[in-house]
């Protein structure tokens, strides 16, 4: 698996309490270092980075995250990744990266309302909103494209960049694509995923974030704060809940401070009449 390699060479020898001195081709474990920190012999770690073992033990699996010292979503990341290599044939298919929200999660996006809500899909496509969240975003350009993407915006769209600090784009372009490598599992092979990944792949923010096989849960609450044209800085706690089985999840921003709650009240009331919600901006 390359997300071993890309934890291993991550992996500071000091880190682990081995000396960092000598002649070293990266600053990354060696090999034969993590081999023995995990219990295991070179040979079959090099099989497991190579991908030529795909029946690794649980206590193997357990030992090597143990050693590799990975967080929590990393070691679900390699669980989902063994699994999928050994059982993937006792697996649901996942549903299309482009299906559709269900009728009822479209009804509560409604009632959420002034609250501005979204529903994004697996890859960080666009799914649906509710009128609040349109009156909030459409200014900064994220609606402008026929089938809005969160990653393809923040690393394509110049507007991005200027609504964040440089500091606070750098930290969603790593959330996002530790999101993204999330999904891989899942939908790695679908001809949406790929066409986004080539497509970012030209960035090289984002081909040196790639290659280094970040992971990252979109469940956890975050805080974001970005400088709206219309209404300046705005600092919001985002929300999410999950749609179960469809790889969606639902985004709530919840406003930080008093300044914020007062511009999305304006927002609201400025909110033109409610229009079907749906996957697409219009035309």
């Amino acid at each position: 698996m390359s997300f071993l390699r890309s934890r291993r060479e991550q992996l500071r020898p000091e880190q682990v309490g081995l000396p960092s001195s000598g002649r070293r081709r990266t600053s990354g474990l060696r090999r034969e270092e993590l081999a023995a920190l995990a219990g295991v012999s070179v040979e079959y770690l090099e099989r497991l980075e190579r991908g030529r073992d795909t029946n690794p033990s649980h206590a193997v699996l357990a030992a090597l995250a143990e050693a590799l010292q990975l967080s929590d979503s990393e070691k679900q990341h390699l669980a989902t990744l063994a699994m999928k290599r050994h059982s993937a044939a006792l697996l649901p298919p996942p549903r299309p990266v482009s299906d559709d929200t269900r009728p009822t999660v479209r009804t509560l996006l409604d009632h959420l309302d002034p609250t501005p809500a979204s529903v994004f899909g697996p890859i960080c496509n666009l799914v649906a909103w509710n009128s609040a969240w349109e009156a909030m975003v459409r200014p900064l350009g994220l609606l402008d494209e026929k089938s809005p993407n969160l990653i393809r915006y923040h690393f394509l769209n110049p507007m991005a960049r200027r609504i964040f600090a440089q500091s606070g784009w750098a930290d969603k372009a790593d959330e996002l694509v530790g999101w993204l490598r999330s999904a891989q599992p899942d939908w790695g092979s679908a001809d949406e995923f790929r066409a986004l990944v080539d497509d970012l792949s030209v960035v090289p923010e984002f081909a040196s974030r790639w290659a280094a096989h970040p992971v990252a849960a979109c469940t956890r609450p975050s805080g974001t704060s970005f400088s709206h044209p219309d209404a300046g800085i705005l600092n919001i706690t985002t929300e999410v809940l999950l749609v179960a089985e469809a790889g969606q999840w639902l985004q709530v921003w919840v406003p930080a401070d008093e300044g914020t709650a007062s511009a999305i009240k304006t927002f609201a009331h400025a909110t033109p009449p409610h229009r079907p919600i749906g996957g697409s901006a219009p035309g």
